[in-house]
């Protein structure tokens, strides 16, 4: 497999960056980050105020735009901060 262009890098982080900020939106976050793992293709998010919520709340808030988003990690992991 080819290695990625400089573009299509650029479009991915901007893509990471619209979800992290949508699940921020959601969840009405004042602050958030992000890590990836690139080697097991992971996408750690930290929302601040995600301990208010229950795990079903926070499955059935995001599940709608984790569906929708094309991305290629094997998993996405929502954490409080």
């Amino acid at each position: 497999m080819s290695e990625p262009t400089e573009d299509e890098i650029k479009a991915f982080i901007e893509d990471v960056e619209f979800l992290v900020n949508t699940l921020q939106e959601i969840f009405e976050s004042s602050d958030v980050q992000f890590f990836i793992d690139e080697r097991n293709e992971i996408l750690y998010v930290k929302l601040e105020g995600l301990n208010d919520y229950s795990e079903a709340e926070i499955e059935e808030m995001a599940s709608p735009v984790l569906d929708e988003l094309d991305l290629d990690f094997e998993e996405i992991i929502l954490l409080p901060l």
